[in-house]
């Protein structure tokens, strides 16, 4: 609620001065994206006599990662039993699937196969299976038989896993949904309004509003660190941005098959199942994968590309030179550092915007003579807002979050943030009433 005050200050169009309105609110979440919009609803439900606001520097939720992720509902198996992914993708998942389903949004219940394509991802595969029973997650160990029942264009050495409670949705449905509710529960949502600058301890400037809060809680994906370092907080973490981009089939294709159930037709097989790679479990990437959209749909993917600023989605919009700088630096740094395998994560990575090697990448998962030609349309490119540890020169694996009594920030909501965004809030919710 505006509390009355204003303050002028310099507009940004000549010498024209304008006014902002001031608000003063009990929560002040920044950042609108799917982390952020699910905070502020389950916040409404912890403290329901509370203000909340979120402030969101785009004019919609949907402008990166959580309206550009894969969509995929993950069942929590990639995990260390130790690490908060583990603690928090089951419940997420499942609490994921009920919103969805309450909400009559669309679901693709598909599941997914983990194949192996030889002696070597065994152990990696033996490890993803003894994390899914740790984790309590359901999982089984299927053969290759059991597999071409499944799903019959994979292939697989030896072994398999089935997850059956992995699915696939829109996320822009999800965040729309998501965004109802919150201001059905009084949530006050403030677009087209970016942070600027933290004027003393709690007060935030924004480009037309001030806010004045009880406690922050910074959802600011790509810029959570340097947000975060104004408050004193993760001064030893640097977002690094990876560019995710999918395969499509062509848009003919797409545009002649809105349908869940689509035929063998223009070089595009039909997928019953979400098809993996075992991954390198060292590092944060799963691999190209082939994934169904709710409506049928395969693609192929994603990359991982080292970003050259942190909003490089293409050409030089969004260009920095101050970011070009430091995230070069950084990755410098990250490439020439002991860890052996950076080196050869970056190379892989980096050919992977080369449209026949990404097929190439897919076709390994699938039995001989499944044609992937159809797929020759790049997908809308998301970010992945990855952790960089500064002193340890790595890559963060885990979910981190610092805090103290006025403010948290969350500082590597990367996959599978999406999955886990209301069991993730209910956690933040226990740390801030911790707090308090």
């Amino acid at each position: 609620m505006p509390c009355g005050k204003r303050e002028r200050r310099r507009g940004s169009y000549g010498k024209i001065n304008f006014e902002k309105m001031e608000y003063n609110t009990d929560f002040l979440i920044i950042g609108a994206g799917i982390v952020g919009l699910s905070l502020a609803y389950e916040l409404s439900s912890f403290y329901p006599d509370a203000s909340i606001a979120v402030i969101e520097k785009e004019p919609y939720s949907h402008c990166h990662a959580s309206g550009r992720n894969s969509g995929v509902l993950h069942a929590g198996f990639y995990y260390s039993k130790d690490s908060l992914k583990a603690l928090l993708t089951r419940d997420g998942n499942r609490l994921l699937h009920e919103y969805c389903d309450r909400h009559n949004i669309p679901i693709n219940k598909c599941g997914k196969v983990v194949v192996t394509k030889d002696e070597n991802d065994l152990i990696g595969l033996y490890e993803l299976e003894k994390r899914g029973k740790t984790n309590g997650i359901e999982l089984f160990k299927i053969d290759e038989r059991e597999l071409h029942s499944l799903e019959p264009l994979a292939k697989t050495y030896k072994f398999a896993l089935y997850s059956p409670t992995t699915s696939s949705v829109d996320p822009k449905e999800v965040l729309e949904a998501i965004i109802k509710d919150c201001r059905e529960k009084g949530v006050k949502l403030f677009y087209n309004t970016p942070f600027l600058e933290l004027k003393t301890q709690n007060t935030i400037i924004t480009q037309s509003a001030i806010f004045n809060a009880g406690y922050v809680i910074n959802a600011a994906g790509l810029y959570a660190d340097k947000i975060a370092h104004l408050f004193g907080l993760g001064r030893k973490y640097k977002i690094l941005p990876f560019k995710g981009l999918y395969l499509y089939p062509d848009k003919k294709y797409i545009d002649n098959n809105q349908i869940n159930n689509i035929h063998i037709d223009n070089n595009i097989p039909s997928f019953k199942r979400h098809v993996y790679p075992v991954p390198n479990l060292k590092n944060p990437f799963l691999g190209v994968h082939i994934t169904v959209t709710p409506k049928g749909i395969p693609k192929i993917g994603p990359t991982a590309i080292p970003c050259l600023w942190r909003e490089h989605y293409g050409g030089i919009k969004n260009f920095s030179l101050e970011e070009l700088l430091e995230v070069i630096s950084t990755e410098l740094r990250l490439f020439f550092s002991s860890n052996a395998g950076i080196k050869g994560l970056f190379f892989e990575e980096i050919q992977k915007n080369i449209k026949a090697i990404m097929v190439r990448s897919a076709q390994t998962l699938l039995k001989d003579g499944i044609d992937l030609s159809g797929f020759k349309r790049w997908g809308q490119p998301g970010i992945r807002a990855q952790l960089f540890d500064n002193r340890e020169k790595k890559l963060v694996m885990d979910f981190i979050v610092e805090y103290d009594k006025s403010s948290l920030h969350i500082l590597n909501a990367v996959s599978p943030a999406f999955t886990c965004a209301f069991s993730f809030a209910k956690f933040l919710c226990d740390k801030i009433e911790n707090r308090l």
